[in-house]
């Protein structure tokens, strides 16, 4: 979806940047932006938000409602300027480009590891040491369970993927006799 990036990525640069001058606190702009970008996912809020019946300051109020967490006034405008501008339904994709960018200032990357079966918490940080001496990047694992992979991993950092899985080999194998 390049277009929702290309929208959100002006709003994920900008609430950056406020993040960093406002102390640094990405860690809680980060957290503050996935309970967002949860909240802006669930069907229920998306219709209601798009209800036109409703004013903006209702719309706003509605979702600012909806977090558990305390929301700040910077976050109240943020949200506001959102809703202002019909963009609320893109907070998800905000979110995801904001975590890019605090990733790369740390130096981090997300590592989406998908496996044909559950993973020990030894076995992910053994494959997290492997893929950190791979990458030169400082790994954050997020793993789940795929059982359509038969066995092997699939794992995703960034644009990379790495797919080792008996489903890919098995792909490759066909592809291979069909040539």
């Amino acid at each position: 979806m390049a277009e929702l990036s290309t929208i959100a990525r002006p709003y994920a640069e900008a609430l950056f940047q406020a993040a960093q001058q406002d102390g640094g606190n990405l860690e809680s702009w980060s957290g503050l932006l996935n309970e967002f970008a949860a909240l802006a996912k669930l069907e229920d809020v998306r219709e209601a938000l798009a209800d036109p019946r409703l004013t903006d300051d209702k719309r706003v109020e509605l979702f600012i409602g909806l977090v558990k967490s305390p929301v700040s006034d910077k976050a109240r405008n943020f949200i506001e300027l959102l809703v202002d501008n019909g963009r609320m339904l893109v907070l998800p994709e905000i979110a995801e480009q904001f975590d890019l960018l605090k990733n790369k200032l740390e130096g981090t990357a997300l590592a989406q590891i998908t496996s044909a079966y559950e993973m020990t918490e030894a076995q992910v940080q053994d494959l997290i040491a492997a893929l950190e001496k791979k990458f030169g990047l400082k790994l954050k694992p997020a793993v789940t369970v795929d059982a359509d992979l038969i066995g092997g991993v699939r794992v995703v950092v960034g644009d990379q993927v790495l797919d080792t899985s008996v489903r890919a080999q098995l792909v490759r194998m066909r592809d291979t006799l069909a040539a």
